[in-house]
């Protein structure tokens, strides 16, 4: 039981890594396309909503790695 829960704790941190490098992937991208005057405004917004996507994802995963106080 206790190698299961530690894999499942080394997984979800390695996911974690993952999706904070696409976020800040995404941020980067954001970023360079808002500075161009004729970017194709569309592709900003689905970009921002994957962007938003993600840090809710990073957001689910940091609360499970949290221990609960209660236990």
């Amino acid at each position: 039981m206790t190698a299961n829960v530690d894999n499942n704790i080394f997984g979800n941190r390695a996911r974690l890594k993952e999706l904070r490098v696409e976020h800040r992937d995404l941020d980067f991208a954001i970023t360079e396309l808002s500075r161009n005057a004729t970017a194709d405004q569309l592709r900003v917004r689905r970009l921002k909503k994957q962007k938003l996507r993600l840090r809710d994802q990073i957001t689910r995963l940091e609360s499970q790695l949290i221990p609960d106080l209660n236990a």
